[in-house]
Formats: structure tokens, sequence, C-alpha cells
């Protein structure tokens, strides 16, 4: 629970809130549609996930809620099972994660090596990517379910269909807007500080309200923060949805825990400051049952957001709490707005932040330090890429440990 918190607390944990509460409001809209369910369950996933799993999590930095390997897990199964399968599954992969912590798994799963972390990095910052193509060029999503092919089938539509020059255009504005916009506000020195991908949202949408350019929208979101949707499936259904439900529970567990490592060593936080795995565990698999019961999707640890709240001087976990909030207020007085941003822009801060995730400076310095390592990385990345997200863990740990008694 929130517990040792100070007054002083409030005013640096609020702000850090409100800004990561800007940067995850694009994020969650983008993830929510990508994963095939919706915007809006997206922003009730980062919602409810990110307040339980700042009330009950084992970090004090970490801001949980919908995440692009999250999405790369769920696009399949939604294929295969429909979106009514999602809350069924969230529940049975919340419980999952509970039963985790309660074997004090934690310990174990946090122990994941470096270079197994850097390749899922880059594999999952590629499928990302990959996966915004469809929203980006205007055209229908390719047939399948791996990314590859998926990625490959939607070029093929994009030349097969009528150029979708607006859209493409408006894509690649926001991109540049992202990127063009940091290095503008700091050769100016400007000293308010809107995140990137908000601003570059805001210059599309007014662009495209300015021109009255017919493009594919959000969409209506709803001033709530969604409700139970798996009224679909059937107790039958219930056995084959064991093994995908494993999955989600794996991955919520593995980035979860991953992202909370990444925190403490941002913050170079002492041995005895060091988030707590299994407690960690418990905030995540509540969020994700909460979450579910309301319409949302599976939550984790976010990386991306969780690394804004520690630039952002965060200094407990009232700052993920405060996010939460932030959103909630925000979908209710903006609704109207957001469901005019056009479904392009969230396809290019999607890039974009994928761009980011890469870290190209990690990256070339992991190479560079041992060929275990780097073997590891690119092996772990290909896998990730080219297979899933949990064999590429899985494959990039068996690679680690390979080299580690050859050593020997």
């Amino acid at each position: 629970m929130l517990s040792g918190i100070s007054k002083a607390d409030l005013a640096p944990n609020l702000l850090a809130g409100a800004t990561v509460a800007v940067v995850a409001l694009p994020l969650a809209l983008g993830f929510g549609v990508t994963s095939g369910m919706s915007a809006a369950a997206g922003l009730t996933t980062a919602i409810i996930a990110g307040f339980v799993a700042g009330i009950f999590g084992g970090s004090k930095y970490q801001v949980s809620g919908p995440t692009g390997a999250m999405t790369v897990v769920l696009i399949p199964i939604v294929n295969k099972y429909g979106v009514v399968a999602i809350p069924f599954l969230g529940l049975i992969a919340g419980l999952m994660v509970l039963t985790l912590a309660l074997i004090r798994a934690g310990g174990i799963i946090n122990q994941i090596p470096w270079g197994v972390v850097e390749g899922f990095t880059v594999g999952i910052a590629a499928v990302i990517a990959l996966q915004q193509l469809p929203l980006v060029l205007g055209v229908a999503k390719g047939k399948g379910d791996r990314s590859l092919p998926v990625a490959w089938h939607t070029l093929a539509n994009a030349f097969d269909s009528p150029a979708h020059r607006n859209v493409i255009a408006i894509a690649i504005l926001t991109l540049l807007v992202k990127f063009s916009y940091p290095k503008i506000t700091k050769k100016l020195k400007i000293k308010a500080h809107i995140p990137a991908s908000f601003f570059a949202i805001v210059v599309s949408t007014a662009v495209v309200k300015a021109l009255s350019l017919d493009l594919p929208r959000i969409g209506d979101i709803p001033r709530n923060i969604g409700k139970w949707s798996g009224g679909g499936i059937s107790f039958s259904q219930l056995p084959h949805l064991l093994w995908p439900a494993f999955l989600i529970a794996l991955l919520c567990a593995i980035e979860s825990l991953l992202s909370a490592r990444v925190a403490d060593s941002l913050v170079h936080a002492a041995i005895d400051q060091h988030f707590q795995p299994n407690r960690e565990l418990v905030g995540q698999g509540l969020a994700t049952i909460t979450a579910s019961l309301f319409g949302g999707m599976p939550a984790t640890g976010a990386i991306a957001r969780t690394s804004v709240n520690v630039r952002s001087h965060a200094t407990s976990r009232l700052s993920s709490v405060f996010h939460a909030v932030v959103l909630l207020i925000m979908v209710f007085i903006a609704a109207p707005l957001v469901s005019q941003i056009p479904s392009a822009a969230i396809g290019a801060v999607l890039i974009g932040t994928s761009f980011r995730m890469l870290n190209p400076r990690s990256i070339m310095e992991s190479l560079r330090t041992t060929r275990s390592v780097a073997v590891t990385l690119v092996v772990t990345a290909i896998c990730t890429l080219a297979i899933d997200l949990i064999w590429g863990i899985a494959i990039g740990i068996v690679v680690h440990f390979a080299f580690t008694l050859r050593r020997k």
C-alpha cells in the first residue's frame, strides 16, 4: 500500500504523474487500437492498471498500462478467439501472476540476463513499428498472425490499392514534429515541458481539421472507464484459453520486472532501495484482473512511461496513482477532442516510440562488451521478431547459458 509517503512527496509526484499522463494518452489509445480491441479499452487499462499497480506494486517508479509487447501477444488471440475472450484471459492471467507471487517466483524471473533484456527490447520495438503499417499507410491489415508475414501482406495491400497520400502525409508530419520539437525547444530555450508525442498529435489533428481532410479517426471515446465485455465466452471454451492466458501471465511478469529493473538502474538505487519483485507481481496481477473486469486488457509495467516518470523526478508510487487520476479527468473533459485524432498520427507516434525504445547507444555498448552478450542480444531480437516474445526470451536464455557453460 502507499505507506511512508509525506506531504513533501505530493508536489513532485503530482507533476510527474501529470507529465506521464500526457505521454500515456496517445500510447494507450494506440495500443488499444493495435491490439484489436478499441481506444477506449486502452484508456481503461491505463487508468485502472496505473492506479491499482501504483497502490499495490513493489516499485517506487513503475507506471503500468497497455504496452506494445502485450499487443503482440493479444493480436493472434483476438484473431482466433475474438475480442470477447480478452476479459476472461485477463482474469485467468491475473490469477496466474498472483500465483507466481505467492510461490516467490519474482526473484527467479528478475534474474533474466541483460543481453536477453536488450534483445527482447529490440525485437519488441521492431514488432511495434511493423504493427503500425496499416494505420500509417491507410490500408487493410495483412493476413496472418506473425509480425513479418502480416507486415509483408500489408505492404502488398498498399501496392494493390489506390495511394492514400493524405494518410501518409499526416503520418510523416507527425514523425517530423515528434523528432524536431525537442530540438527546437532546446535551441529556443523554452522551459515549458510538453511531451513531443502529445504536441505532434495536437499539430497533426489541427492540420487535418484546418484542411478538412477525410481521414480515419480514433472514433468515439465513451466518458467512462468501461464495463465487463466478456459475456460471449462459454465455460466450455475456458480450457482452450489456459495456454494463451499463461503466455499473457508470463509476459506480464517478465516485462513488469524488467521495467522495474530499468527504473532502479536509471535512479542508481541502492541495493536496499531496489524494488520488491514478488510484491510487484501482486500489483500487476491485481491490475490485470481489475482492468479486465472493466473492459480493459491485460497490463504490464511500461518501460517508456516508467522512464518518463523517472525523468520527471517521481519519488514514490504516488506518481502512478496521480497519472491514472489525471488520465481519468482528461477522458471526462476531452473525450470529444480525443475522438478526432487521426489514426495515422497515432500510428506514427507509436513508430516514433519504438525508435526511442531501441536506444542505439545502449545497444552498441552491449554489442561491444563480449561476444556472448552480442550473440545473445541478436538471437533474442531475431527470435522475438520472427517467432514470438516468449520463444524469443526462452531461446535467448538458452544461448546465454550455453556461452556460460562453454566458459567453464
